[in-house]
């Protein structure tokens, strides 16, 4: 809770410098005509390689999350041809890579919204969103879980 309260206050602070909101989203994800957000939320997608904070995005059309900063990614570390095996540093090469994440979802392909709770702690709950090809998505760290419970509801029931 206090990782996503301190989140939250980082988020506010981009948002505020970046225009708000809407432009934010904006910019990330571009606009479908008639396209609004509803809401936006700090939390975390829940990923392979560990929670990585960012934003989601509630619109009329889309479920949205975009990290909040460059997520590094390090390549398997590959031998170099030609490369002399007595000199292992010349001869292995390691690649790192940084990319925001980010996931788009069009609420027609978005086949539910479950809660759930660690069974070993109470406190910890998550968000699953299951799309219409089921792969799943999993949200946490929410300051406000059942408010965006609710609204990611909200938004099912309303689409088109």
């Amino acid at each position: 809770m206090a990782d996503a309260a301190v989140a939250r206050l980082a988020q506010g602070t981009k948002v505020y410098a970046e225009g708000g909101h809407d432009r934010v989203f904006t910019q990330a994800f571009g606009v479908v005509p008639g396209e609004q957000l509803r809401k936006a939320y700090a939390c975390y997608l829940s990923t392979s390689s560990g929670p990585v904070i960012g934003t989601l995005y509630i619109s009329t059309a889309r479920l949205a999350f975009c990290s909040d900063s460059p997520i590094s990614y390090h390549a398997p570390a590959v031998a170099v041809a030609g490369a002399a095996p007595a000199h292992p540093p010349e001869a292995i090469y390691k690649a790192t890579t940084f990319f925001i994440a980010s996931v788009v979802l069009p609420l027609n392909q978005v086949k539910s919204v479950n809660p759930s709770a660690s069974m070993t702690n109470r406190g910890e709950r998550y968000i699953q969103i299951m799309t219409t090809d089921n792969h799943e998505f999993w949200f946490m760290g929410f300051v406000s879980y059942d408010k965006a419970l609710k609204n990611l509801y909200e938004a099912l029931q309303r689409r088109a």
